[in-house]
């Protein structure tokens, strides 16, 4: 399957506001969103991406232009950039089709691959190795937590009985036939691994963890009246991008001290659009999309 940028125009009208400026997009993935920025740039702007998977840092490469840098580093990284040093700041969180769609990365229970997830496969642990040790109540806390799977437990328990009868799970195959036999009610349209694949992904690559810095970077480094724009393609992530802003675009009075000051919002929330149904018809992945909009203040940070 082709990869199609969700929420493409609709994230970057929100994103830019002087042409002039400086842009990161945090997620570069195949630079869909990149290069519609790069596009309505003035010759002056600039545009910094972001991304930890080796795949897509080599297409950001083939990119020839001046006003643009790639960095092979998690999203959160973008602490590292000056304080308020940006214009805008995009994320598109999750998983991109091309890594989905290559049977190798071992992303999806349709191919069968190495069961690895990793968004970097140059480090860290693959889901494969973290199962190898994992004892039964780790593993069903981390299908609970970020998969919100009911058979949590009865799908770890599983996993270790394989581990010590079978040998380790090492594909993706293995697992999501694992699952199938342990999970014995199915939700319309849905494969019963899904859930499980998901909670697995999001744990090995620390995925709420890395969001939740990068949100925190942002007010940081972005300017006063920069943008933040952020994709999110699930409930766990939406959730810590809705609760973020509304925690920084909310005026906070002392109780303790009622005449003081309130503290100022660093954040004005500006916007939340879902996807058209005609993207949703021509790709059926935007249909869990969800995008928020926020403007920094001039409060600091």
């Amino acid at each position: 399957m082709t990869h199609s940028t969700v929420l493409l125009h609709e994230a970057v009208d929100a994103l830019l506001g002087n042409c002039d400026g400086t842009y990161v997009d945090a997620t570069f993935g195949r630079g869909g969103h990149s290069r519609l920025v790069l596009s309505r740039l003035s010759p002056q702007g600039k545009l910094i991406g972001f991304d930890r998977d080796p795949e897509a840092v080599a297409h950001a490469q083939t990119i020839a232009d001046a006003r643009f840098s790639i960095r092979h580093e998690q999203f959160s990284q973008l602490s590292d950039l000056p304080n308020a040093s940006v214009d805008g700041v995009l994320m598109d969180i999750g998983v991109s089709s091309p890594q989905i769609d290559t049977p190798e990365r071992g992303f999806s229970f349709r191919f069968d691959g190495p069961l690895d997830m990793r968004m970097d496969t140059t480090r860290g642990q693959s889901v494969a190795q973290w199962l190898e040790t994992a004892e039964a109540p780790q593993i069903a806390d981390v299908i609970r937590d970020y998969g919100e799977e009911r058979f949590a437990m009865p799908i770890a328990k599983a996993i270790v009985a394989h581990r010590e009868t079978r040998g380790f799970i090492t594909t993706t195959t293995e697992l999501a036939q694992l699952v199938a036999n342990t999970v014995k009610t199915r939700e319309a349209g849905q494969n019963p691994a899904t859930r499980t694949f998901q909670a697995l992904r999001i744990f090995i690559n620390a995925e709420l963890d890395e969001l939740q810095q990068a949100l925190e970077a942002s007010l940081r480094v972005l300017k006063p009246d920069g943008k933040l724009v952020v994709i999110s393609f699930h409930s766990l992530e939406d959730r810590i991008v809705k609760q973020f802003i509304a925690q920084h675009s909310r005026e906070v009075f002392d109780r303790r001290a009622p005449f003081a000051p309130p503290k100022l919002m660093k954040l004005v929330a500006l916007d939340r659009i879902k996807p058209s149904a005609a993207e949703v018809n021509t790709n059926p992945r935007a249909r869990s999309a969800v995008m928020r909009v926020a403007q920094r203040t001039n409060a600091p940070s």
